[in-house]
């Protein structure tokens, strides 16, 4: 099911409206320091944007011809990304499922770094795409891709909801991963 020509054009009022801020500045998880600043989880929690979110990633890779078997990412932001893909795969009749990648391994239970799968299921052979809520310089999803290899899966995409521009696709280029973004910075840009 695609999504109406404004789905996109909805998303980004609702960013603005939740999820944007400008003109104070914040220290990104890069370390790095900026004036304006995203933070998604108002958005990804809110039931238009999470659909909306959810409705335009799975357009984007079957505009793509990107086929996926498993949908997540790092903890925390790739979380709600990626059980609102699931279920809103499901609805669409393209179900793709969840999981999510821990910073660090539990130290108890199963020791799991993946979770989501089901006893006896693998990461090997899975092909994989990667989500993140804002993507900076894709440290964050080049760690989760490294781990995901590392258990045999093949990663057929990395698709952030907001790249703000600041190197990330060069850096999934030079890694090897191919990437796309709903949003970019330049969507925002009227206001600084």
């Amino acid at each position: 099911m695609t999504m109406l020509p404004d789905a996109r054009s909805r998303l980004i009022a609702i960013v603005r409206e939740r999820s944007y801020r400008y003109g104070t500045e914040i220290t990104l998880a890069s370390g790095r320091k900026s004036l304006f600043y995203f933070n998604m989880k108002p958005t990804m929690l809110h039931p238009d944007g999470a659909r909306l979110i959810a409705s335009l990633i799975l357009d984007r890779l079957a505009d793509d011809g990107v086929e996926a078997d498993l949908i997540g990412g790092l903890e925390m932001g790739a979380v709600p990304l990626a059980a609102a893909v699931a279920a809103v795969s499901s609805l669409e009749g393209r179900p793709i499922g969840a999981f999510f990648v821990r910073k660090q391994a539990k130290e108890h239970g199963t020791k799991s770094l993946v979770e989501g799968l089901a006893a006896g299921e693998t990461m090997a052979g899975k092909r994989v795409v990667i989500v993140e809520d804002v993507t900076t310089t894709g440290g964050s999803a080049i760690k989760a891709a490294e781990a995901l290899k590392a258990e045999g899966a093949e990663i057929v995409r990395v698709v952030t909801v907001l790249d703000r521009q600041e190197g990330a696709e060069e850096a999934f280029a030079a890694a090897g991963l191919p990437f796309a973004a709903i949003l970019k910075r330049e969507d925002f840009r009227s206001e600084g």
